[in-house]
């Protein structure tokens, strides 16, 4: 199961499907502690050209392996099928990381607990059975301890939800949501952010930062100094960082754009600057990468040629575009 977690994030980390732009949705059932919100789109990811051609018989391969194909069975559920989107709310930091996550698809409710139970009876260690009490009544959670001893919580919804959180209090308080038809919650500020997200886009993150960027440790970017930029001067220019939006595409190529706003104009003016000092010195030392990695050129070229950033009234965005062939000759394809 962690094998297969870990390959699916993997690519949605790296990959999304181009469609035309519409508003993203602001899910009841994330917490109004959210500071910031992922979402991943599985069924557009799997639909995609790039990932058809270049992935899936990877992924394939990895969910045919003996053990996690008889745990897929036993749970009913074919990831590459029945799972279609998955959007998590989360705040704090560290060991304080709390998230609330909400996975909407296809499942069988009563295949997905009784092979809960079995996994229960077999590894009670690490899987087990508790109640907790949402208005007035039992609710039944799933509780994975993984392994950094940190538990997790999961419940389903219905046939078309799964809720999991990082404390039981947040998952009741999901599937109270849910079962009420509750209304968004997420602050005003997080709320009109992620309204401006693509809900075709296969992965956003997006968050408010406002205030939050205070406790970076001095000499962070010291390491910068040789490419001529002051550390402590880009520490404050990040200080004034007010949100951030990270989206990932791909139609015919790869696209990724970090949208990062400013305090004002003159902010994003300034940060814009050393970014594009970072990006002129990177241009520079890319190619000397391409000719060390052959299968690497076409990537390093497209991203020499592509990355770039620029500043428009309190925004910095920097972006960057990946061709099929690239992402082909990194995967080692003879087309």
């Amino acid at each position: 199961m962690r094998r297969m977690s870990r390959c699916l994030l993997a690519v949605v980390l790296a990959t999304s499907v181009a469609t035309t732009a519409r508003a993203a949705d602001v899910d009841p059932m994330l917490p109004k502690e959210s500071e910031y919100v992922m979402s991943m789109n599985f069924k557009q990811m799997m639909e995609s050209d790039i990932i058809k051609k270049y992935a899936m018989g990877q992924i394939k391969q990895a969910l045919a392996g003996d053990d996690i194909k008889a745990m897929l069975e036993t749970f009913g559920v074919d990831p590459l099928k029945d799972i279609e989107k998955a959007t998590v709310g989360f705040w704090g930091s560290g060991e304080e990381m709390n998230y609330v996550g909400v996975v909407k698809g296809k499942f069988d409710s009563k295949k997905l607990f009784d092979g809960v139970k079995g996994l229960a009876a077999n590894q009670k260690d690490k899987v087990e059975i508790v109640t907790e009490k949402a208005d007035d009544k039992e609710v039944t959670l799933v509780k994975v301890t993984q392994d950094g001893g940190k538990p997790m919580f999961l419940t389903v919804a219905d046939d078309t939800t799964v809720l999991l959180a990082s404390e039981k209090k947040f998952a009741t308080g999901a599937l109270t949501a849910f079962n009420k038809k509750e209304k968004a919650k997420l602050s005003k500020e997080l709320t009109a952010l992620v309204l401006k997200q693509d809900d075709k886009a296969s992965m956003y993150m997006c968050g408010v930062t406002e205030g939050k960027l205070k406790d970076i440790p001095a000499g962070s970017f010291d390491g910068l100094k040789q490419l001529g930029i002051d550390g402590d001067k880009m520490k404050e220019q990040v200080e004034k960082m007010s949100s951030f939006a990270v989206t990932l595409n791909v139609g015919k190529e790869v696209k990724m754009s970090a949208v990062m706003s400013m305090k004002d104009a003159d902010a994003a003016e300034e940060f814009n600057g050393t970014l594009e000092k970072i990006v002129d010195t990177a241009k520079t030392f890319l190619p000397l990468l391409g000719g060390q990695q052959p299968t690497a050129k076409a990537l390093i070229d497209d991203l020499t040629k592509s990355l770039g950033t620029k500043a428009k009234d309190k925004d910095v965005t920097l972006s960057f575009a990946l061709t099929a062939k690239a992402i082909g000759d990194l995967a080692g394809s003879d087309e």
